[in-house]
């Protein structure tokens, strides 16, 4: 071996620690960790209320008291919790990660704490530019109390007090705003966070005399009645999210820590947008605005709930993402589908003015789910040539379910379909095509067919071979005229007589239509590209309605040229009957079509020259 590798390595550089920029640090938390400045109340009620959980855990019948008091720009927050000794304080409160919940045993018994991540007292700086701290343990009674003092510079001292500075164990936390915060210190702001974060907190919490917790929750109060179960936690949504709900749903999960309502909202909404909720961890606010808490269907409501299972992130405002969080959304998603089938198989009523607003929200759940979709099927509305009807209803009148996949095609083809009793869904409007597609799994012997241009053809009458013949002429000017509209004309005979002409395509001929003008507008390269993918789609086509007395007057004329303008005003007009968009070229076309009509009708003298 080399000599020089077995030399000794140097010594190893002694160790340094992290220098940390209290300001700085600070402005991370008030500029990106949390949304508000309002946080530093609800840090200040969970170290209160930790202390006194981590109290009681060892003396069941210690007082549980927190106490704050406001005014002029300074905060006064007392607790009856564990309380701190001055190796506690050096050891916490002055060091940022380290959580109390970590230390003396307590590691197995931290699901009883709201506060895990060891930042503590440092989000009071968001408001405050000094903070005091005074403080007696519990655990070491004779131990004097000790009081730590902090400025928003990083600085700190501490020291211990006579035993008559507190009497009792316990921590008095004050605050002293800083510039431009001290309406964050009002006594009103105070009451209202203290309100807000701290409503289900399980303690006697008071903001000077008042008290702040409103117990039990409003889902778990008794009532003299169901309904007036309903009218109270009508009125707490009102309070609470701003309008008065079509209906509530009970949140228990027993298993997950959960009982909360899911409140359901009066108008309808996009499947969208995104829901937001409110979560409130061992009765203490956690955030406005959970939005990973339902399945994506349930758009249609708005939950509030206490847990004390659900992760929250270090910016304690929003759930952390893990299996946990997987298991309760989908057990809060099986409560909100029980109550479904509950109203199906009990309440047709409201259940019926439910789903008038929020069937959309149904049907996404019933795609993905055969037995919501079964439990549903009698009242899901769909639009049909038979009117507004559920699909079981009118799969019971129609052998075959024909549908369509866009509104465009239903519009077309409906008043048609209807008048040679053929049956059609509009499958165009979201999730309908997929609920008709999926109707065969819930009722097997059910046939279910996508409508085309060929379907509808197949079922209206043929004209007598005969008569078809006589009118080779007429037919042979009608689709000379249409031609290059990649249209062709056919003669059928079917009711309504009201209606001389339909047009009829599907979307691989409106595909083919649509490449065929691209490739004409297209430069030389674009144009063989688009050439090359020339399709065999059928054409559109103008069905011309024998049987009815204009097509039959048209037919008799013997001018090619005002057979053409002819067929051209009924092109046009079958567009406009089935809601159709015009191209350029259709609006070109109805335009001429309707000139030359024009100018046909003001000739009276036929013997003239200039007539056309």
């Amino acid at each position: 071996m080399d000599s020089q590798t077995s030399q000794p390595s140097q010594a190893s550089p002694s160790p340094h620690t992290f220098q940390v920029d209290l300001r700085g640090l600070v402005d991370l938390l008030s500029h990106h960790l949390y949304s508000s400045p309002k946080v530093y109340l609800r840090e200040l009620l969970q170290n209160a209320v930790d202390a006194i959980t981590a109290r009681r855990a060892e003396h069941p019948d210690a007082p549980a008291t927190v106490r704050l008091y406001a005014e002029g720009g300074t905060l006064r927050v007392e607790d009856s919790g564990v309380g701190l000794t001055e190796s506690d304080v050096h050891s916490l409160l002055a060091t940022i990660g380290r959580s109390s919940k970590r230390n003396d045993g307590l590691e197995s018994a931290r699901s009883d704490f709201l506060g895990q991540f060891g930042i503590g007292l440092l989000a009071c700086f968001v408001v405050a530019e000094r903070i005091r701290v005074v403080s007696r343990s519990a655990r070491t009674p004779e131990a004097a109390p000790v009081e730590w003092t902090a400025a928003d510079d990083g600085s700190y001292t501490v020291r211990t007090l006579p035993h008559e500075a507190r009497a009792e164990p316990g921590t008095t936390v004050h605050l002293v705003a800083r510039a431009g915060a001290a309406e964050w210190l009002s006594e009103e702001r105070v009451r209202s966070l203290a309100r807000d974060f701290g409503a289900l907190l399980p303690y006697d919490v008071r903001v000077g005399d008042e008290a702040i917790a409103d117990l039990p929750a409003p889902w778990d109060r008794p009532y003299p009645s169901p309904s007036g179960r309903r009218v109270a936690l009508a009125r707490h949504c009102r309070e609470l999210f701003g309008f008065t709900p079509l209906d509530s749903i009970d949140l228990d999960v027993p298993l997950a820590g959960i009982r909360g309502v899911a409140y359901v909202l009066p108008t309808a909404v996009s499947p969208a947008q995104r829901a937001t909720h409110r979560v409130h961890l061992k009765g203490m606010l956690l955030t406005e605005r959970a939005e990973q808490l339902l399945p994506d269907w349930a758009f249609f409501v708005r939950c509030v709930l206490d847990t004390d299972s659900l992760r929250p992130t270090a910016s304690r405002e929003s759930l952390y993402e893990d299996e946990t969080l997987a298991a309760v959304r989908e057990a809060l998603g099986e409560r909100i589908r029980s109550w479904l089938t509950g109203l199906a198989a009990g309440d047709p009523e409201r259940l019926a003015a439910f789903l008038s607003v929020h069937h959309l929200g149904v049907k996404s759940l019933a795609r993905h789910d055969a037995e919501m979709l079964r439990t549903m099927l009698p009242w899901l509305p769909f639009e049909t040539t038979d009117g507004r009807l559920s699909l079981e209803e009118f799969a019971q009148r129609h052998p075959v379910v024909h549908f369509t996949r866009t509104v465009e095609e239903y519009r077309q083809v409906a008043a048609i379909a209807s008048a040679q009793g053929v049956g059609v869904v509009n499958g165009g409007y979201t999730y309908d095509s997929e609920l008709i597609e999926a109707l065969p799994t819930v009722r097997p012997d059910t046939a279910v067919s996508e409508l085309d241009a060929d379907t509808v053809t197949a079922h209206l009458d043929t004209v007598d071979p005969a008569e078809e013949l006589a009118l080779t002429g007429f037919l042979a000017a009608a689709r000379a005229r249409l031609d290059p509209l990649n249209c062709d004309v056919v003669l059928r005979a079917f009711h309504p007589l009201s209606v001389p002409a339909l047009h009829l395509d599907d979307r691989s001929a409106r595909h083919e239509q649509a490449r065929a003008e691209a490739e004409e507008q297209a430069d030389d390269l674009w144009a063989g590209i688009l050439g090359s993918l020339r399709g065999s789609a059928p054409r559109a086509r103008l069905v011309l309605n024998h049987l009815n007395p204009l097509i039959r007057r048209i037919s008799s004329l013997g001018d090619p040229d005002l057979i053409g303008t002819a067929t051209e005003s009924l092109y046009g007009q079958a567009l406009l009957m089935a809601q159709r968009p015009l191209r350029p070229a259709d609006s070109a076309l109805l335009n001429r079509a309707f000139i030359g009509l024009l100018e046909w009708a003001t000739h009276t003298d036929p013997g003239k020259d200039d007539r056309r």
